[in-house]
């Protein structure tokens, strides 16, 4: 709609203009703000992420079954407030009337996709409320001593982290025109980057002037996400300059039969929950990492920063060729990059350095193809009005996946080993990137109407001038 009808486009700081030939387009305001707001929070939640896995083992020694529990607990708590947040944010302030609007509620005074300035209110106060719970359970895990106790915190952090995904996300998506959002995307994940490779750094700072002062981590920790909480609050706008409130009513009907019934977003859905199933959470690829490839438990804080330099270097050069080639492709090329990361881990070559920075690189590289490309397909898969929601089901949907990913490593591990949990997930990855492929088809999906003709299909390659890809 934004390119589409230049009489929508609002005059303001966070649509951005068409940039001059010859000159990259500016990433608007609000995605650097968020942008931020991603980094110092990452900074916090990095510091504990990097130190977990071992405080777990090797301080509370807890089994492999029961690491398994935890870490599916710590990636799958968000699977349904996700998709909560994403509803919260897209419902209409009181006072949303039925008398304007398209089929999708597109109104005068939209954002650059036809959103308007409805969202923003509640998209902000949604995700600064799932901001601000995370920030509250760093403090909690000095207290948590006990295996249950833990779990619950840490399912009360990653329901913070449900929360405020969808709605900084739909935000992101709803300040950039359609034929940017993958590049706008990567520049807010190279930030958040940004602070995933400051956080274990720190950790690792904090454990060399304290051996064994995992507490100290968590208050060091609990200090920054407060910090984080506070760059929200005063730097994102609550709504974008120059545009009005919309007033158009949603289609009647549950909102997620409704969203299902779109193809692309069941496409891009169904997808993401079958890779997800063949994904290992971070902290599995750490751990094994560490112990197959021989690895001082000294270093274990740093092997973050391995995934995370390369994330932070690819990432915005990797969405721009996602809008210029097509996101599925470079989707793909990352779970292949994985796929290729979990064979060295399977084949444990001789001399640990070499491998295991093999092992990080693939594994950022694998972040850096996937992370924001499936958020941008996804914003092109789902109208405005429902953006948040949209992009709330696709990550329920990842996250189910590696809930049940989590769960069954667990149970391999403590049953056959770690090798043999690895070669049961390669094989299944295999088989899910040939689904998805399938699953995609060859245009990955299809532009939902009033989302700006420019935008071309899912797929993210710019369509000609009579609309063809």
């Amino acid at each position: 709609m934004y390119l589409a009808d230049s009489r929508h486009a609002p005059a303001s700081d966070d649509a951005a203009p068409a940039p001059r030939p010859g000159r990259p387009a500016r990433i608007a305001a609000t995605v650097l703000a968020l942008g931020t707001v991603s980094l110092v929070t990452d900074v916090s939640s990095e510091m504990v992420t990097a130190v977990l896995p071992l405080y777990l083992v090797t301080a509370l020694h807890v089994s492999p079954l029961g690491f398994g529990v935890l870490d599916g607990v710590y990636n799958g708590a968000t699977v349904v407030v996700r998709l909560l947040g994403g509803l919260l944010a897209d419902r209409p302030p009181h006072g949303a009337g039925t008398d304007g609007g398209g089929p999708h509620g597109a109104a005068e005074g939209e954002g650059p996709d036809g959103a308007g300035a409805r969202g923003w209110g509640r998209h902000k106060a949604v995700a600064a409320a799932g901001y601000g719970l995370s920030a509250l359970c760093k403090p909690a895990l000095l207290l948590a001593r006990t295996t249950p106790v833990l779990g619950l915190v840490l399912a009360v952090d990653r329901v913070g982290k449900g929360l405020r995904t969808a709605p900084r996300d739909a935000l992101i998506s709803l300040a950039t025109p359609p034929e940017r959002r993958a590049r706008a995307f990567g520049v807010h994940r190279a930030m958040d980057t940004a602070g995933a490779l400051a956080g274990p750094l720190l950790a690792f700072l904090v454990l060399r002037a304290a051996p064994g002062g995992y507490h100290a981590v968590f208050t060091v920790s609990a200090c920054v996400a407060a910090l984080g909480v506070l760059v929200l609050v005063l730097f994102v706008p609550r709504h974008p300059a120059g545009t009005a409130p919309l007033t158009a009513a949603l289609p009647a009907g549950r909102p997620v039969a409704r969203l299902l019934r779109l193809p692309g977003l069941r496409r891009v859905t169904l997808c993401a929950a079958l890779l997800g199933l063949a994904t290992l959470s971070d902290s599995f690829v750490y751990l094994l990492a560490q112990r197959r490839l021989d690895l001082p438990t000294g270093w274990f804080p740093l092997l973050p920063l391995g995934t995370a330099a390369v994330y932070l270097l690819l990432a915005v050069p990797l969405g721009a060729a996602g809008d210029r080639f097509g996101r599925r492709r470079v989707f793909v090329l990352g779970h292949l990059a994985l796929l290729g990361g979990y064979a060295v881990l399977l084949l444990r070559p001789a001399g640990g350095a070499a491998p295991a920075c093999a092992v990080l690189a693939l594994h950022g590289l694998f972040y850096a193809a996937t992370d924001g490309m499936l958020a941008a397909a996804t914003a092109s898969a789902v109208p405005a009005a429902q953006r948040g929601a949209g992009l709330a089901l696709v990550g329920t949907g990842q996250a189910a996946g590696r809930f049940g990913c989590s769960l069954a490593v667990g149970v391999l591990w403590a049953r056959w080993g770690d090798g043999a949990a690895l070669a049961v997930v390669a094989g299944a990855l295999v088989g899910a990137v040939v689904l998805a492929v399938r699953v995609l088809g060859p245009g990955g999906g299809a532009e939902p109407a009033g989302d700006g003709a420019a935008a071309g299909g899912c797929d993210g390659a710019p369509a000609d001038g009579r609309g063809r890809v």
